[in-house]
């Protein structure tokens, strides 16, 4: 059997054909236009998914299922999207909407669970019965999976990883209103931050060699200048792996899952970001050792095709 998966972007809808091992056989895109009418957008990826399968040339009888990675708040029990920030959804049933077009059971997820699910069922944590997805990027997301199906509330909208309070009393606010989340110290953006305050009283670093200038400097440049020694570097990032080692002990103590894998544009730097993290939460660990793995995530930008496709199978 194969599966359909479609990641839904404020700017572009990214479908594909998935194997049941998770590979991508066929893959396709068409602009969101997110001012539409939603059942418009809708429709748009019906119309992706069916162009994908007939495009491949496999009998609709050998679809699986089609599932969708949608931003926003999700009513997975319901194939609802509840509301979403930045495309034009406001209570629209999804599956009634695809069923106009297209006979094959539908499946909806919140973005964030995809890449989760993309990870467990295909990536860094196949294998495992539990696991935690933490994605670094702008913000820090997630996703919790327990006995091998997606954790969730009792009231619509999932678990925020990214705002567990690692600092109440010595970090700064977040956009959510409260202090010290886990975000505030090691999303990308408080990187770049951190770096930015401390190269105000330190001209001679790295960083400032590495970025164009000092306003585009990024998480990267940061990064890369730890790797070359440099002062700031070491003293930002050094930061960064403490505090996502408080932030994944709590989570470890929380749900003791089997293995947490972390995303993002820093995953790339495989073991060499994941193991100083490690060593740093087993001394912090409650109980007897820690027996958690941390690994890099290792499905990139294929995460959210691949987990819509899978939703099925958490």
């Amino acid at each position: 059997m194969y599966y359909v998966g479609i990641d839904l972007g404020g700017t572009t809808i990214k479908g594909g054909i998935v194997t049941e091992d998770g590979n991508i056989i066929k893959s396709k895109s068409a602009p969101t236009l997110p001012e539409r009418e939603g059942s418009e957008i809708i429709k748009s990826i019906a119309m992706l998914a069916l162009d994908i399968i007939n495009e491949e040339g496999i009998n609709i009888k050998d679809i699986h299922s089609v599932g969708i990675g949608s931003p926003g708040l999700i009513d997975s029990k319901n194939k609802v999207i509840v509301l979403s920030s930045n495309i034009n959804f406001y209570n629209i049933n999804v599956e009634e909407e695809m069923k106009k077009y297209i006979d094959l059971p539908i499946y909806l997820e919140n973005d964030a669970n995809c890449a989760t699910i993309a990870e467990f069922v295909c990536g860094s944590m196949k294998g495992y019965d539990s696991g935690v997805m933490l994605t670094i990027g702008t913000g820090i997301g997630g996703g919790v999976i327990l006995n091998s199906k997606i954790s969730k509330g009792s009231y619509l909208g999932e678990g925020e990883l990214g705002h567990t309070i690692v600092d109440y009393t010595g970090g700064e606010y977040c956009g959510c209103g409260q202090k010290g989340c886990l975000e505030t110290f090691c999303s990308a953006n408080a990187i770049i931050k951190y770096a930015k305050e401390l190269l105000k009283d330190e001209k001679n670093s790295k960083i400032l060699e590495l970025a164009e200038s000092f306003d585009e400097i990024n998480a990267k440049n940061v990064f890369d200048a730890y790797d070359l020694k440099d002062d700031i570097a070491i003293k930002v990032i050094e930061r960064f792996n403490t505090y996502l080692a408080i932030g994944i002990v709590n989570i470890v103590n929380t749900f003791r899952p089997g293995v947490i894998s972390i995303g993002g544009g820093a995953s790339a730097r495989g073991e060499v970001l994941t193991n100083p993290i490690e060593q740093i939460a087993k001394k912090m660990i409650y109980g007897n050792g820690f027996e958690t793995k941390v690994v890099p995530a290792i499905l990139g930008n294929d995460a959210g095709i691949i987990g819509a496709a899978m939703i099925s199978k958490v």
